[in-house]
């Protein structure tokens, strides 16, 4: 019997360690998807993965053969960092790549030529200045001329002069193949992963259109917030709406926690059987919203009942539901976040707070303030454009304090937007961001904002978080939170 104790003891303590260290595992995969969703990081990463193999294959084909020399690698390794770290830049062209190099080894042959016609043979360890004076003239006239100047045509035009026992010819011709493998990988990782990233990488292009709306407060801002929803959902075609309801224990004569009711069709009964007239009339309220988005906005909808706290009450109905999505109405408590709110940001689902002004059911301008980039900043956006769709227009912008800072920031925000489609602009603002929101929120039918959850509660306590000091703009107000 004690055996049999001890063994169950054992049984037990190995499933709660198994479930901690799945659950470490989730957390570390989930952290480094966010974590590799910043452009930047993902360029990092990429670098420090793929120049190393090309140039380990590079070199192992010149062991292999006699011909080709160590002084391929140089000019080789220097161009490829060139192309990815920055895909989009100025040097970013596979063919400029193949064509720089090969144009600068070919100024290197002519050098080499020169000086031999003109000082005769001084072998290849010496190098005569004039030589490489041409050389580089000649790379820099030859580049410029043809549009193709890249730092990395220089270092061929000299390493040209000293290859050694290798024919100078043999090395131009070893430079032009060896460059045209690396520029081959390269147009293949841009055009197959990296312009394609957003469908590998960022989860709201996938997910989140299945969507959960608390019906808070009263009905008109309620009913806002529902076709808000919608809008997001209907832009997959997988996307649906579930409008939930919590009852009090009180309203449905219900001593359990939670009891969930869903009614996906107007003339379905609950699925908990309760029965009661305060349900009923609440799937009654419920389905007269969901009509109305049926027909205008041609999405489907479910509703749902639920009894008991509202904060677990709404989490228990997202996962029941199969939804990615929470957006429910702002609510304040004394100038501050309600505690509803509060817990379902930082929650496990991604949240939208939605606080409307204005009485339209379109949201065909948009303007997303970013202030750092990530998963957050790309959710935010995608969403913009799921609002605005081809028609409407999105500005996300950021803004800085110094002039100093507009660079980067400009490269930061093209990131962002360069894998979106629509009609999207960037803007970088030297203001403060609650100025900058008061003096052009009234040309835009929305603002999108972060929750600032990633900032630490001592950033928060000196700075409150910019949606909580805009409470009088003149437009809707959608404020983000991503989910853990």
């Amino acid at each position: 019997m004690r055996l049999r104790r001890f063994a169950a003891r054992v049984a037990v303590r190995t499933r709660n360690l198994w479930g901690r260290i799945r659950r470490r595992e989730r957390r570390e995969i989930v952290a480094f998807r966010r974590w590799i969703e910043n452009t930047n990081n993902l360029l990092h990463l990429t670098v420090l993965l793929v120049i190393p193999i090309l140039i380990g294959t590079v070199t192992f084909v010149s062991n292999a053969v006699d011909t080709l020399t160590f002084l391929l690698f140089p000019p080789l390794a220097s161009g490829t960092f060139t192309l990815f770290s920055d895909p989009e830049g100025r040097y970013a062209s596979p063919f400029r790549f193949v064509l720089a190099l090969t144009v600068g080894a070919l100024c290197g042959l002519v050098a080499y030529g020169f000086a031999a016609w003109v000082y005769g043979p001084t072998g290849m360890a010496i190098v005569h200045p004039s030589s490489a004076a041409l050389a580089i003239f000649l790379a820099g006239a030859a580049t410029w001329s043809l549009d193709v100047e890249a730092p990395s045509a220089f270092s061929t035009a000299l390493l040209t002069l000293v290859t050694g026992d290798v024919n100078p010819v043999n090395y131009v011709l070893s430079i032009f193949a060896a460059s045209v493998v690396i520029a081959g990988v390269f147009a293949l990782w841009r055009e197959e992963f990296y312009e394609r990233r957003a469908e590998y990488l960022y989860e709201t292009v996938r997910g989140d259109d299945h969507v959960l709306v608390p019906m808070r407060g009263d009905d008109e801002t309620a009913t806002r917030t529902a076709f808000f929803a919608a809008r997001l959902a209907a832009a997959h075609a997988a996307g649906k709406v579930v409008l939930l309801d919590v009852l009090s224990p009180d309203e449905v004569g219900d001593d359990e926690t939670e009891g969930v009711a869903i009614d996906p069709r107007p003339d379905a009964p609950s699925q908990d059987g309760t029965g009661s007239p305060a349900a009923d009339a609440a799937v009654e309220r419920l389905e007269a919203t969901a009509h109305q988005i049926r027909t205008h906005v041609g999405v489907p909808v479910e509703v749902v009942v639920a009894s008991g706290n509202p904060l677990p009450a709404t989490t228990t109905a997202t996962a029941n539901t199969n939804c990615d999505l929470i957006v429910t109405p702002y609510e304040e408590d004394r100038g501050l976040l309600s505690d509803y709110i509060r817990g379902l940001f930082g929650g496990e689902y991604d949240t939208v707070a939605f606080r409307s002004v204005g009485s339209e059911f379109r949201w065909r301008r948009v303007l997303v303030l970013v202030a750092r980039p990530g998963d957050a900043a790309h959710a935010m956006i995608d969403f913009a454009c799921r609002l605005t769709g081809q028609t409407g227009s999105v500005s996300v912008t950021t803004c800085i304090s110094a002039e100093v800072e507009r660079r980067p920031a400009e490269t930061k925000l093209a990131n962002l937007v360069e894998t979106v489609d629509g009609n999207i602009e960037t803007r970088v603002a030297k203001s403060d961001v609650t100025s900058f929101i008061d003096a052009n929120a009234g040309t835009y039918d929305l603002v999108v904002l972060g929750s600032s959850g990633d900032r630490s509660a001592a950033s928060r306590f000196i700075s409150p978080p910019t949606f909580e000091r805009i409470r009088e703009i003149d437009c809707d107000v959608a404020v983000f939170d991503r989910g853990l």
